[in-house]
C-alpha cells in the first residue's frame, strides 16, 4: 500500500509531515529520513484499528502538483 505524503519544515527546526489522505495522521521527525520513518509508523497504527476488509477501500485522494507563478 502506498500513500503520500507531505513534509514541511518546522519553525522549531526538522520536519512535521502528514497524510492527507488520512485525516489526522501526522508525525515529525529531525531530518527527512527520520520524518518519513516516523509517517511509516505512524500510518500503521492508523490503520491498525481498521478491519482488514476495509484496507482495500482505502483510496489515494491527495494530487499534488507544481503551479507557475
Amino acid at each position: 500500500m502506498r500513500f503520500k505524503v507531505v513534509l514541511e519544515p518546522s519553525e522549531e527546526g526538522g520536519y512535521t509531515v502528514y497524510v492527507p489522505s488520512l485525516p489526522g495522521c501526522i508525525s515529525e521527525g529531525e531530518t527527512v529520513e527520520e520524518a518519513l520513518k516516523n509517517i511509516q509508523e505512524a500510518i500503521e497504527l492508523y490503520l491498525e484499528p481498521v478491519e482488514d476488509d476495509l484496507i482495500p477501500l482505502l483510496r489515494e485522494s491527495a494530487v499534488v502538483q507544481e503551479v507557475e507563478l
